[in-house]
């Protein structure tokens, strides 16, 4: 499970994500996310690999926003 934390708000990830999508590395699936009710500002994945590495990756692609 990763617990991302909006460094500005969700607007700024909502809109990157509906731009480029996830950015996920090929071995990183994507299971399903919920995001917290007050306020917006922290979201709830729940991701899958056997990999643990490509959250680098990941990371490295969202790491200004969260």
């Amino acid at each position: 499970m990763v617990i991302e934390t909006y460094a500005q708000g969700p607007g700024p990830v909502y809109a990157r994500a509906s731009e480029l999508g996830r950015m996920l590395p090929p071995s990183l699936a994507y299971l399903g996310s919920w995001v917290e009710a007050h306020g917006l500002n922290r979201c709830f994945q729940l991701m899958e690999t056997e990999e643990p590495s490509v959250f680098e990756k990941w990371i490295a692609n969202w790491a200004e926003q969260v």
